[in-house]
């Protein structure tokens, strides 16, 4: 994996990674940047593979984004975390210090917060999560830091539960728990994330209030999910997992190559149009 000292690499790792926007996002931040020595690109990757990959990338590499299932399984490789990585046990950025050190961060949750703000909801009074499986703690995490109030979670099972509690506990959070038979309850909050798999909110669709808040749907693709689209249909703000995976994204390639702004709207730009073509 060599290359010439003027060339920087960097990549997102994961599996399975074919589908991955990450590399459109931050290809189209180097050409902005002009950034024209950097390359950006995709390798699947499982917990397996890790350590071998990362033992054999040379001085030329900046940094690595991370997706699934390398989030935890990456963080024993490290040299160090930061605090918010350590949060939620999950880190999503690698950046490779000048003098060699490995060092692991999580801009989703910054991300999140970033994306709501872009949105103008900068604080809330109380939230409503959908969902405890792995994007839930760092919804948490996003969602603590600006709720000045409730934080209720609606899961499905009490191993969810269970682990829904621990995650407060980690970020010292109060988190109501409620079941997931009630979740039409969440739709009246002020914010509502739901952080669950395609089709699992669909049901939900026909029970949102006629003046809903705001809603972030981490999903993407596709796009809208059956709950955005009446939300939408009701003036209800709506923040998508688009907007959370470019957010994250602009605070990645400011991190890995030290330039900042990261040129937000052309990323946005570059993503929404790799998705229409799909």
């Amino acid at each position: 994996m060599g290359g010439t000292e003027s060339t920087r690499r960097a990549a997102v790792l994961g599996s399975p990674i074919t589908h991955s926007l990450s590399p459109v996002l931050h290809r189209a931040a180097y050409e902005e940047l002009g950034l024209h020595d950097w390359s950006y690109d995709r390798f699947e990757i499982d917990e397996e593979t890790l350590p071998g990959f990362l033992g054999q990338l040379g001085p030329e590499w900046a940094g690595l984004s991370l997706t699934m299932p390398l989030k935890r399984a990456v963080i024993p490789l490290l040299d160090e975390i930061s605090a918010t990585a350590a949060s939620v046990e999950a880190v999503n950025t690698v950046v490779f210090t000048e003098d060699g050190r490995r060092v692991g961060d999580n801009t989703d949750i910054p991300g999140m917060v970033a994306a709501l703000r872009e949105r103008g909801l900068e604080q809330v009074e109380s939230a409503a999560i959908l969902g405890a499986g792995a994007t839930a703690s760092s919804a948490l995490a996003a969602v603590s830091r600006i709720c000045t109030g409730e934080i209720v979670a609606y899961v499905r099972s009490e191993a969810r539960a269970a682990e829904m509690r621990q995650w407060g506990e980690r970020l010292e959070t109060e988190v109501r728990i409620e079941d997931w038979a009630d979740a039409e309850r969440a739709l009246h909050a002020p914010l509502v994330v739901a952080t669950t798999p395609a089709g699992t909110t669909d049901d939900l669709a026909s029970a949102v209030p006629e003046r809903p808040a705001t809603l972030f749907d981490v999903l993407y693709d596709p796009w809208p999910t059956a709950l955005a689209a009446r939300w939408s249909a009701y003036g209800g703000a709506v923040v998508s997992g688009l907007d959370l995976l470019v957010h994250q994204a602009v605070l990645q390639v400011e991190q890995m190559t030290g330039r900042t702004p990261a040129p937000l709207d052309v990323m946005r730009n570059a993503a929404e149009k790799a998705l229409a073509g799909r």
